[in-house]
């Protein structure tokens, strides 16, 4: 992508292409993708519908649990919601009437306005993943991870060009008390990275202190207009929204920050093994979580999320990037376009335990989904390894390779003079090689995208290299871009005063472990 790379020392053979591909591919990348593919749509205007009334059956007549809010419930009363006690069933259409309120598209901003994202419409962000307890590398193996991991891993996504989005809790800082690590996690974003970031959502106050920690970056009249933080919120399927989410939600909505509202199915324990059945919950409950975010605050952001999954009806145990819950995801994107709003679906799922085949395999098939059904905040783009129980080092960079192979993907073909090279053809004439004609001499260095990890040689240079697997290549790649990293700058005032707040909320609290 970036052709303007700085002038290097001459060196011969392999060691200088990798080396000339490395410092290529390490340019400043785009803010987000803009997909020029179109998405891909399975199901009719009839089918689609009938989902819908699907959905519409089970708000009505089942109805959705809202546990230990009260205020959520008094929101749904007086919206004309039917509510008894926790459980709410709501008359078809209401969602519908609710969500109108929601923008289609809104920009995140970030810390350097040249990285800030449009989430919505055509544009297609890469997010790191998500929530795993354990991190894994080929040289220490699986272990619980650690603030130095969570660090790492946002170093890591700041020096590729392929991720658009720091992440979250891209693995959980386990060294860190429960209740302070949120704190932790938010600085971190903010210091190692200057894109956009997610806050926690682990309980109310934890989300508050992650928005505080925005307006100390961004100022108070900005957050105030701007959406710079989004929180990743999930329903605990089947149809039950807990108050350690919706206080969340709430608040990210009445700081008029963006909600993420992501069902997790897992087919056949906390959905049906059917498809369709899955997606008919799916947006039940999403639909739910959206509306809640516009009573809260009208025109409040909001990302339509979903994550369905499948399981081994043999054993029990879930099962990641399998092709039923990646075909479900391109259904979900029609809904979500019907109901106008930003989606986030799919990502780079894997149940294997090595950045493997099967990992790849799984993974592929996953992210795939996610880019053909439309998706435009792509979460766990990146590391997803053991069923989203481990982070992997290596994973991530495999990872990061495939997402800009796709930057090039969704950029689609175009068609202009240059591109249909016809003047070539007269230059080079029948049977001859187009390797040296003046059309490829001015296209070379962007007419493909370049792997910085993949082995192109012959065989034998392979060999006599040391036959080295990617997932060796990758664990070189990652430990030479923590060599290589360099911090964004953070205004010294702005750095003082996000550790004094740290500070203030640390010591107002004894350490929690659980």
């Amino acid at each position: 992508m970036d052709t303007d790379t700085p002038t290097r020392p001459h060196r011969a053979g392999r060691a200088a292409r990798a080396e000339e591909r490395s410092h290529r591919s390490a340019g400043p990348g785009r803010p987000y993708i803009l997909r020029n593919i179109p998405t891909y749509d399975i199901l009719s205007d009839e089918n689609l519908t009938r989902i819908e009334a699907a959905a519409d059956r089970i708000l009505a007549e089942t109805g959705i649990e809202f546990r230990g809010d009260p205020v959520a419930l008094d929101h749904w009363r007086r919206a004309g919601a039917e509510v008894a006690g926790e459980l709410v069933k709501f008359p078809p259409g209401l969602l519908r009437e609710l969500l109108k309120t929601a923008p289609a598209r809104f920009m995140q901003h970030a810390r350097n306005p040249a990285h800030s994202i449009e989430i919505g419409g055509k544009s297609v962000i890469f997010s790191p993943a998500y929530g795993s307890p354990f991190v894994m590398d080929l040289d220490r193996g699986r272990r619980f991870g650690t603030l130095e991991d969570f660090v790492n891993f946002i170093k890591l996504a700041q020096s590729s060009p392929w991720f658009h989005h720091s992440g979250g809790t891209i693995c959980e800082p386990t060294d860190v008390p429960v209740n302070k690590r949120h704190l932790d996690m938010v600085y971190s974003h903010i210091r190692y990275s200057d894109r956009a970031f997610m806050g926690s959502v682990t309980a109310e106050a934890r989300a508050e202190d992650s928005i505080a920690m925005a307006r100390i970056v961004f100022g108070d009249d900005f957050v105030n207009d701007n959406c710079v933080i989004l929180g990743n919120v999930n329903v605990n399927s089947p149809l039950v929204w807990d108050a350690t989410m919706t206080t969340s939600l709430r608040a990210y909505a009445r700081a008029n920050q963006a909600a993420v509202i992501v069902p997790f199915i897992l087919g056949g324990a906390m959905g049906p093994v059917t498809n369709a059945g899955a997606i008919a919950q799916s947006l039940a409950e999403t639909m739910a979580g959206c509306a809640l975010t516009q009573l809260e605050r009208p025109g409040a952001p909001v990302i339509f999320g979903n994550f369905l999954s499948s399981m081994s009806l043999r054993s029990g145990a879930p099962t990641f990037g399998t092709p039923e819950p990646a075909i479900g995801s391109m259904v979900i994107g029609q809904l979500a376009r019907r109901l106008n709003l930003p989606l986030r679906c799919s990502g780079n799922f894997t149940t294997s335990k090595l950045p493997d085949a099967q990992a790849m395999t799984e993974g592929t098939m996953s992210m795939l989904a996610a880019i053909h059904c439309g998706a435009n905040f792509i979460l766990h783009s990146a590391g997803f390894l053991d069923g989203l129980l481990s982070m992997s080092y290596e994973k991530f960079m495999l990872d990061a390779d495939l997402c800009g192979a796709l930057h090039s993907y969704l950029d689609g073909v175009k068609i202009d003079d240059n591109q249909l090279a016809v003047d070539a053809f007269a230059e080079v004439g029948p049977g001859n090689h187009f390797f040296g004609c003046s059309h490829t001499m001015a296209n070379y260095q962007t007419a493909f995208w370049d792997s910085s990890l993949a082995d192109n040689e012959p065989f034998e240079k392979w060999e006599a290299n040391g036959s080295v697997d990617a997932a060796t290549r990758a664990n070189r790649a990652w430990k030479r871009a923590l060599a290589d990293y360099e911090a964004p700058p953070l205004d010294a005032a702005i750095d003082e005063a996000l550790r004094d707040f740290m500070a203030r909320r640390k010591a107002g609290m004894a350490d929690a472990w659980y």
